[in-house]
Formats: C-alpha cells, sequence, structure tokens
C-alpha cells in the first residue's frame, strides 16, 4: 500500500500540466493522521532484530519502500500552499530517524535515511526559490527547519556522529576503527561524508540566524 501511494505520488508530480495541488490534497488529506501513525509506528519499531541484519530481508526492503514514501511526501511539499502534517513530520519528528541513523539496522538503510536529511536541509518552498532569498520565508518552514536543526544539533553535541559508519563495512565519523568482526580496511563513502556535514553545517547555519540572543549563538 506504501510503495502504491509513493507511485501515485511521484506520478502526479510529473504530471506538469495537470491541477497537482487540488489532487494531492484530495490523495493525503483522508490519509494525514494515518501516514503519521505508520510514521510512529515504524520508525520506533527496534530494529535490532534478526529479520533487519541482511540488506535483501523483507523487512529491510519494506523499510527502504517506506523511505521512498517519504521522500515522495517531501517532494510534494512544494505544492501546497499550508503543507500537511503527513509532509511536515519527517521534520517535526526527526529525532525518530536520527535514533535509527545510529542504530543497527543496515547500511543501506541508514544511507537512505542520511540523503533524505540532506534534501531537508536543503529545502525550499516555491516563494523562498522564486525569490532567491538565504533565508526562509514560509513560516511553516521556518518552524519545521528550526525543529529540525535542534534535534540535529542536539545529538552531534553528544556522540551521535561517532556512532554512524561512512561504509558497509568499516570507517567510522572521525576516524578509520575497523568494525567488529570485520578484518579489511575500506575506505569511506563520501557521498555519505559529505551529506552528513552539510546537515551538520545547515542545521548550524540556520540555528544561528534564528536565535534571539548571543548566549543562545555560542
Amino acid at each position: 500500500c506504501l510503495r502504491t501511494l509513493a507511485a501515485i505520488l511521484k506520478e502526479t508530480l510529473k504530471d506538469a500540466l495537470g491541477p497537482r495541488a487540488g489532487v494531492l490534497k484530495k490523495l493525503l488529506a483522508p490519509l494525514d493522521a494515518v501516514l503519521e501513525g505508520f510514521y510512529n509506528a515504524i520508525l520506533l519499531h527496534h530494529f535490532d532484530s534478526h529479520h533487519y541484519t541482511s540488506p535483501y530481508s523483507e523487512a529491510t526492503d519494506n523499510l527502504i519502500g517506506f523511505i521512498d514514501l517519504l521522500e515522495a511526501l517531501l517532494t510534494s511539499r512544494i505544492e501546497l500552499e499550508l503543507p500537511l502534517r503527513c509532509q511536515r513530520i519527517l521534520f517535526l519528528k526527526v529525532s525518530y530517524v536520527l535514533n535509527l541513523i545510529s542504530s543497527s539496522i543496515p547500511y543501506v538503510i541508514k544511507k537512505k535515511f542520511i540523503l533524505l536529511l540532506k534534501k531537508c536541509v536543503l529545502y525550499k518552498s516555491r516563494e523562498d526559490a522564486k525569490s532567491g532569498s538565504l533565508f526562509l520565508q514560509a513560516p511553516s518552514l521556518c518552524e519545521d527547519m528550526l525543529a529540525l536543526s535542534n534535534a540535529v544539533l542536539q545529538v552531534v553535541d553528544l556522540t551521535w556522529l561517532n556512532q554512524i559508519p561512512l561504509s558497509g563495512k568499516s570507517s567510522y565519523f572521525g576516524s578509520s576503527e575497523v568494525a567488529p568482526g570485520d578484518d579489511s580496511q575500506g575506505g569511506s563513502d563520501q557521498t555519505v561524508l559529505r551529506a552528513l556535514s552539510l546537515v551538520v553545517l545547515k542545521a548550524l547555519e540556520f540555528k544561528i540566524h534564528n536565535s534571539a540572543t548571543e548566549t543562545e549563538i555560542k
């Protein structure tokens, strides 16, 4: 069902001539609360079970399908003046994703989530894209980006980055320590390294621009 919904969203966004905003609202509004419930249930699940040890398992494949839906929801957000809750949930409850990234799920899922976070921090509303402004104008997007930035900076201030592998085999953020049980010394995944760095820098930039006091900035 989730894969079908993601496919419909993607096809709707490709339709240059159709009334995309109306179609999206008609499609997503009745599912708004349901999709938030899915988000909570799926991402709060304990992924350290044996079902997720293989990147080729059905459970892993289902989770990747859900990530594709989250990406489609993020992309579709630009069509609606007032985004629905299901299009904002990734920003407002990003802590679920951050916890998953540092968990023991397969590397392929961690990478997809990190690249999705990168898309979040680079996201702009249609008005912001047209104006070319460095600062976000849409109130809901400002609120969402601030929630995301706060959550990212909070975990980065702890040891979150040190728990994130930069390849499927070895090499962790900030070190070249070999993962337990891995004898080979692989190189870092530069795509993930760049995406992670960008997420942290953008979160820091947005927080600084939206901090009221010097103490907050420090």
